[in-house]
């Protein structure tokens, strides 16, 4: 398969991934700002997985120029990461709808975490069919950046599913932010 047609596959699917997400978005009981007000976790989880998902979609784009070739396990593991990511409108409702429960903040954490070893299985297939890439654990990210990402969405998981379940959405926020400081600059001047 060629590189373009994947990279094209994985565009869309993301795209309309992150278009079913605002469908989800409830709507106000009254069009009023406490109306709108009353619906804030809601807008937080859609945002935040509108972001995270732009945010994969944006290390992807960046990586993939120095790609040469695309072997069957690159496409397999890239489905995987894409059925993965195709929990996010059904998980981000769930949230959103129950940002306090611990069922769904850890639903939400697992998916997370789905993705991101998923993409270290896309990156690891990557360097097997073209050598020359050197890729780190997830594309050109350094390898310290991605055990703290690890590490953080780790610990909110825990943290989750033992005392405080709101932790996830937010230690994903957290991490975001932080992890744009770690990768942002190299990857954009590459």
């Amino acid at each position: 398969m060629s590189k373009e047609r994947l990279v094209a596959f994985t565009d869309a699917v993301l795209a309309i991934i992150m278009t079913i997400l605002v469908l989800e978005l409830k709507k106000p009981a009254s069009v009023s700002w406490s109306g709108l007000w009353e619906l804030r976790d809601n807008f937080f989880a859609y945002t935040l997985s509108f972001f995270w998902l732009g945010l994969l979609w944006r290390n992807h784009h960046n990586s993939w120029h120095s790609v040469k070739r695309v072997g069957n396990d690159t496409v397999i593991a890239t489905l995987v990461m894409l059925f993965f990511a195709s929990l996010f409108p059904y998980i981000t409702s769930l949230v959103a709808s129950n940002f306090q429960n611990q069922v769904a903040q850890v639903l939400y954490g697992i998916v997370i975490l789905a993705v991101t070893f998923s993409n270290f299985a896309i990156s690891a297939s990557l360097n097997r069919n073209d050598p020359k890439l050197k890729f780190g654990l997830l594309y050109t990210v350094k390898n310290q950046a991605i055990y703290f990402d690890i590490a953080v969405k780790s610990l909110g998981l825990v943290i989750s599913l033992l005392f405080y379940p709101p932790a996830m959405s937010y230690v994903v926020f957290i991490n975001m932010v932080i992890m744009l400081g770690f990768g942002g600059k190299k990857r954009d001047n590459e």
